[in-house]
């Protein structure tokens, strides 16, 4: 964490094609180091050892999204997160923002401008 660009990026989603579909489009065409978990909990696990600049997580997941556990984490309680959902009302969107999401993409997402929508959020997350 604390890189000024974004490097490392943990995703998370429980439906296995949108999950390999966001890892190829991170690491191929955006070149990130990615590591990409199955469920809230595979996220807790990954996280102190991967240390990622940036989590980007579905927000219906079976066990849980892991961010309320992240957040008691003082090394992560910072750490910027991108929702992803299918969900498409407004108001759900407004709730995620002002849940603290940095952003939220919505399902399907292009795969080919994945990796710069990603970074262009981290910058503004950044300031830059």
């Amino acid at each position: 964490m604390g890189s000024i660009t974004l490097q490392r990026i943990l995703v998370a989603d429980d439906e296995p094609d949108i999950l390999e579909i966001a890892r190829i489009a991170l690491e191929m065409v955006g070149g990130f180091e990615v590591v990409a978990c199955s469920s809230g909990q595979a996220l807790l696990e990954a996280l102190p050892d991967f240390k990622p600049d940036l989590v980007i997580v579905d927000v219906l997941m079976p066990d849980m999204s892991g961010l309320e556990e992240i957040r008691r984490l003082p090394e992560f309680e910072e750490l910027p997160y991108v929702f992803l959902t299918g969900t498409i009302a407004e108001e759900e969107i407004e709730g995620l923002r002002e849940a603290g999401a940095a952003d939220i993409i919505l399902k399907p997402f292009d795969p080919m401008t994945l990796a710069d929508r990603v970074d262009n959020i981290w910058k503004g997350t950044h300031g830059t």
